[in-house]
C-alpha cells in the first residue's frame, strides 16, 4: 500500500475537485467540508512522503506498470516531497481563509481551488517532460478561473494580460518539447540527461534552441525580469485566497529551472552542461533591481506585496544562477520562508482593506480600524519576516543566499539583495506608519472580522518563527536535497537500473 502513496497528491484533488465540481448547486457547507477535508488529507500525504524522502532513496511510480523511459513516471525525491508539503501548508491557509465568505462570491471556487492543486502536484511529481506541459496546464486552466473568482473590471483586465501570456508560454512550451523529443528520442528527464550526454555534435544546435526556449517559458511562469509584467496587476487583482495560492505559482517556474537543468543539463552533458548558468543569473540580478523600483513606487497594499513576490523571484534565481550545493540549499530554506510569509502578507492586506472602508488597500490615510491592534501586530511580524531582519526566518534564509555567492558574484548580489532589501523597509514603514498611525480622526471603521480569516493568517505567518526554531533540521534537510540534486546519476540509475548495461 505504500508504494502508492505517491500517486495520491494527484488522486485526491482530482476526486474533491471532481465531487465539488459535480455539485455545482450543491449547499456550500457540503463544499467547504469537501475543500479542507482533502486539504488536510493531502497534508497528511505530503508528511508521510517527506518521511519517506529523509531517508535518501529515491523511489518512483508507473501508472499502468509501464516501466521508464516509456511509461508515465511519478518521481519522489527530497525536492518533490518538499514542495508537495510547502503546497499543502499554503492550500490550508488559503483555503480556510476563503471560507470566511470568499468562496461564496462566484460558482465552483472549492472545485477549482483543488484542481489548481492537482496540477501543482502533479508538476512537483512527473518525471517527463511532456506530463510536465500537461500538469502546468491544468494548473494554468484553474488559476484563470481563480483569477476572475467574484468579478470586476480590474480581475477582467488582469486575466486578458495573464491569459494571453500564459498561452504564448504554452504554445512556445510544446514547441520546445518537441524540438527535444525530436533530436533526443525520449521524454523521460533521466533518459534524455543520459543521452544528452552522448550526443551527436550536429544535434547540439538543436537541442541548445529546445533548451533556451524551455528557460523562456519556465522564466515566464517564474515572473523574471523581462517577463515579469503580467504578476504585479493579476495578483494585486486576484481574490485573496486566490493570490496567496499563487505565492506558489511563481515557484512552480524556478522548480522546473531546477529540476530540468540540474538533471538533464548537468556536468555530464558536456558543452551542454549548465547552458542557463549566466542567463539566469544576470536575468536575477535584474529581477533584483526592477521588483526594488517596483515596492518603493507600489501605492496599494495587494501591489506591493506583490513586488516583495518578484523580489523573491529574484533572490531565489540569483541561488540557481550561483549554481553549487549551498547555493541550493540555501535558497530551498528561503522558498519555504517567503512562500508562505507573502501567502499571508495577501491575505491580511485583504483583511486590512475590509476594515479601512472606502480606503480599502491604497496606502492613504483612512479612519482608525476596529481591529487595528491586532493587524498592526500581524503587519509587523510579515513586515519583519519579508525584509529580512532578525529574529525571524527572512533574516536566514538571506544571509544564506549572501554566504554562498563567492568572488564577483558577491559583488553583484550583495548590494542589489541588500538595496532590495531596504527598498522593501522603507515601503513597507510608510506603508504601516500611514494605514496605522496616521488615521484620521472620527469613527472606527469596519466590522469584526471572521475568525476564519483570522487562523488563515496566523497559520502562514506562524512559519516565520517555526522556521527559526526548527531552522537546524530544516536547514540539514535542503543540504541534504541540494546535495541529491547536484548529484542527477542516483536518480537516471533508479528511473534506469539497466541503461549502462544496454549500452
Amino acid at each position: 500500500m505504500i508504494q502508492h502513496l505517491i500517486v495520491l497528491p494527484v488522486i485526491v484533488p482530482l476526486v474533491a475537485g471532481i465531487l465539488l465540481l459535480y455539485q455545482r448547486q450543491g449547499l456550500i457547507r457540503y463544499k467547504r467540508t469537501v475543500s479542507v477535508i482533502a486539504t488536510i488529507l493531502m497534508l497528511l500525504v505530503a508528511i508521510g512522503l517527506v518521511n519517506m524522502a529523509i531517508q535518501g532513496e529515491i523511489v518512483y511510480y508507473a501508472l499502468g506498470d509501464w516501466q521508464p523511459p516509456f511509461g508515465i513516471v511519478l518521481v519522489l525525491d527530497r525536492l518533490s516531497a518538499l514542495m508537495l508539503l510547502l503546497t499543502a501548508l499554503l492550500a490550508i491557509g488559503a483555503v480556510i481563509y476563503a471560507c470566511a465568505g470568499d468562496d461564496e462570491k462566484g460558482s465552483n471556487f472549492h472545485g477549482l481551488f483543488q484542481w489548481q492543486l492537482l496540477g501543482i502536484n502533479g508538476a512537483f511529481l512527473t518525471g517527463d517532460l511532456f506530463n510536465l506541459f500537461v500538469f502546468f496546464e491544468v494548473l494554468l486552466l484553474a488559476s484563470y478561473a481563480l483569477l476572475l473568482h467574484g468579478g470586476g473590471k480590474a480581475r477582467i483586465q488582469a486575466s486578458v494580460h495573464y491569459v494571453v501570456l500564459n498561452l504564448a508560454g504554452s504554445s512556445l512550451f510544446l514547441i520546445a518539447v518537441g524540438i527535444l523529443y525530436g533530436a533526443t528520442g525520449t521524454l523521460n528527464m533521466a533518459d534524455m540527461a543520459q543521452r544528452l550526454a552522448n550526443l551527436p555534435a550536429e544535434r547540439e544546435g538543436l537541442v541548445t534552441a529546445g533548451a533556451l526556449m524551455l528557460l523562456v517559458v519556465f522564466g515566464l511562469k517564474a515572473a523574471v525580469v523581462p517577463l515579469y509584467f503580467w504578476l504585479p496587476r493579476a495578483y494585486a487583482a486576484a481574490p485573496a485566497p486566490v493570490a496567496a495560492l499563487f505565492a506558489i505559482m511563481t515557484k512552480v517556474g524556478i522548480y522546473a529551472i531546477l529540476r530540468v537543468y540540474t538533471l538533464m543539463f548537468s556536468d555530464s552533458a558536456g558543452t551542454l552542461a549548465a547552458l542557463e548558468q549566466s542567463w539566469i543569473w544576470w536575468l536575477a540580478l535584474a529581477t533584483l533591481a526592477v521588483a526594488g523600483v517596483g515596492v518603493i513606487a507600489a501605492r496599494d497594499l495587494r501591489l506591493l506585496v506583490a513586488y516583495l513576490v518578484l523580489i523573491s523571484v529574484g533572490t531565489l534565481l540569483a541561488g540557481v544562477g550561483i549554481r553549487s550545493p549551498e547555493a541550493i540549499s540555501a535558497l530551498l530554506y528561503y522558498l519555504v520562508h517567503t512562500t508562505l510569509v507573502t501567502g499571508g502578507l495577501f491575505l491580511l492586506a485583504d483583511m486590512i482593506g475590509q476594515q479601512r472602508g472606502k480606503a480599502g488597500t491604497r496606502i492613504v490615510k483612512g479612519r482608525p480600524m476596529v481591529q487595528g491592534g491586532g493587524l498592526a501586530l500581524l503587519f509587523f511580524i510579515g513586515s519583519i519576516a519579508v525584509i529580512g531582519m532578525p529574529p525571524l526566518s527572512g533574516a536566514i534564509g538571506k544571509a544564506l543566499v549572501l554566504n554562498a555567492a563567492e568572488g564577483t558574484q558577491r559583488l553583484w548580489l550583495w548590494p542589489l539583495l541588500l538595496l532590495a532589501s531596504l527598498a522593501s523597509l522603507i515601503a513597507l514603514s510608510r506603508a504601516g506608519s500611514t494605514m496605522f498611525w496616521r488615521s484620521q480622526r472620527g469613527s472606527l471603521s469596519g466590522s469584526v472580522l471572521p475568525r476564519r480569516q483570522w487562523l488563515g493568517v496566523i497559520w502562514l505567518l506562524s512559519a516565520a518563527p517555526l522556521l527559526v526554531a526548527l531552522a537546524g533540521p530544516i536547514s540539514a534537510y535542503t543540504q541534504a536535497t541540494a546535495e541529491q540534486l547536484t548529484n542527477p546519476q542516483r536518480l537516471i540509475d533508479t528511473l534506469l537500473p539497466d541503461a549502462e548495461e544496454a549500452l
